[in-house]
């Protein structure tokens, strides 16, 4: 049972396979491609997501950070999928569902980013397609919430692309790279 006593987790650990890409978590020991994706691409996402302090781009971080997303999947709070290419030798990207609330609102948070050399070849699209049933069918959530910038026209177009619905516009939203951000909220809810 999670730390909110809400969710019984016996879930294995998923690992979805599509034409081009593996999505799962990753174990501590895989640390290493997790950091790669990290360094590789940090100039790339530093315009989409939060100021990284420099240990985020180290592998003793996501060690860390790789044990504790196991043990949130378990407790049912949240499942951040590392999306790899089919050897599962890189990373193409990551897709994160957090904030997981249970009771009347069975809804999550859904964030995700792309390395720069797999832009524009319909991976996230994929990979998102496949978590998105899964978060769905397996966990059993109702509702998935997506933000993004309003500049950010790939993203947007993507989200509806999946069935994503706006919701609205929210001021000063997030903080990203340091400045606080608007943000356009979009959501899916699950088919019947």
């Amino acid at each position: 049972m999670n730390r909110h006593g809400l969710f019984k987790s016996n879930l294995k650990l998923p690992r979805l396979c599509t034409e081009r890409l593996v999505c799962r978590l990753l174990e501590p020991h895989e640390a290493t491609l997790m950091c790669s994706f990290r360094k590789e691409n940090k100039t790339h996402l530093e315009k989409w997501e939060p100021l990284r302090k420099t240990a985020f781009f180290t592998e003793s971080f996501w060690q860390a950070q790789l044990r504790v997303q196991l043990r949130d999947f378990r407790e049912g709070v949240s499942t951040n999928f590392s999306i790899l290419d089919r050897d599962e030798l890189s990373i193409v990207g990551v897709c994160n569902y957090t904030n997981i609330v249970r009771g009347t609102f069975q809804s999550c948070q859904l964030g995700y980013a792309i390395a720069k050399r797999y832009e524009g070849q319909g991976l996230m699209e994929e990979a998102l397609r496949q978590t998105n049933d899964f978060v769905f069918s397996e966990l059993g959530l109702h509702r998935i919430m997506a933000a993004y910038l309003p500049h950010n026209h790939r993203s947007g177009s993507l989200l509806s692309k999946l069935g994503f619905k706006k919701e609205g516009f929210a001021e000063k939203y997030l903080k990203i790279n340091g400045v606080w951000e608007d943000h356009v909220l979009t959501s899916k809810i699950k088919d019947r």
